[in-house]
């Protein structure tokens, strides 16, 4: 939604949902105003508990049984699994979602590979449909003001137009720009702690192919599952940043990561929020 300086401020339950990469700050910024009467919607965290559950555990109980000790108790009944998936952890939706390659090095099979982003992207849709109802019950349940929805950064891979029409209709689009800097810190870190990742079908079939041939190989079961990751991220961030500009330009507003770092309290949330209004209305 687009909103002027005054209307944001009459604004008496406010709804931001969160745009832009993993690492850029969302979820420091989600927890920090969780402090301060804001409710934290964390689709990720929604996706884990609520849509990916079952899959989850079906995995971690495949990979049990593969241990003939575990596999006993399990067929028995005698043991129970569970994830322990949280806000601050979801290693359990990570693991599931795992890597394209070679499987004698933890990478998955393409086809399979393919099964679980379809999954997780239709659970992803899922969660962010959720997001009204969360509001109505931060609100009347739980007795929060304001609402921040902090999205994965696969968000604007989707490509669900009724998604974003909704999360338009029912919250302001904040997009969480990555400066030069973070951008390299965060290509960094990616390389030296690859983890799984979102990617459209086209954009991996695309990339498969290009690595492939790069690396003169003639089957995806060859490829080194964190090496490919490593070597896809740069090119999934940059072919975010259009689509995330996509969305923030003419449904929302945008804020840079350094800007954003130098929020400490809700106050001064609220008046980086007035700064970006202000700008992306042009000083209307």
């Amino acid at each position: 939604m687009k909103l002027s300086v005054q209307e944001f401020r009459d604004w008496k339950h406010k709804s931001i949902t969160l745009l832009g990469m993993s690492g850029v700050g969302k979820t420091r910024l989600s927890n920090m105003l969780r402090r301060h009467q804001w409710f934290h919607y964390s689709g990720d965290y929604r996706i884990g508990t609520r849509y990916l559950g079952e899959p989850i555990l079906d995995n971690i109980k495949q990979q049990a049984m593969q241990i003939p000790f575990i596999r006993n108790l399990l067929r028995s009944d005698s043991i129970k699994v569970r994830n322990n998936i949280g806000v601050d952890n979801l290693q359990p939706v990570l693991s599931f979602v795992g890597m394209l390659g070679n499987p004698e090095e933890e990478g998955l099979p393409l086809r399979e590979f393919k099964r679980r982003q379809a999954l997780y992207r239709q659970a992803e849709i899922d969660a962010m449909m959720d997001v009204p109802e969360f509001i109505r019950k931060a609100r009347e349940i739980f007795g929060y003001r304001h609402f921040v929805n902090d999205v994965g950064g696969s968000l604007c891979e989707l490509e669900d137009p009724a998604v974003i029409e909704l999360l338009e209709k029912h919250t302001l689009f904040l997009y969480i720009q990555a400066t030069r800097n973070d951008e390299i810190e965060l290509i960094k870190r990616a390389y030296q702690d690859p983890k799984p990742l979102y990617y459209r079908p086209e954009f991996l079939d695309e990339q498969v192919d290009i690595y492939m041939r790069e690396k003169d190989l003639s089957y995806v079961a060859l490829i080194d599952p964190v090496d490919f990751t490593r070597w896809v991220f740069p090119r999934l961030f940059h072919a975010r940043i259009p689509r995330y500009e996509a969305i923030a330009g003419p449904l929302g507003y945008t804020v840079t990561s350094d800007e954003l770092g130098k929020v400490e309290d809700a106050a001064g949330f609220f008046k980086l929020l007035e700064m970006a209004i202000e700008r992306g209305n042009g000083n209307r």
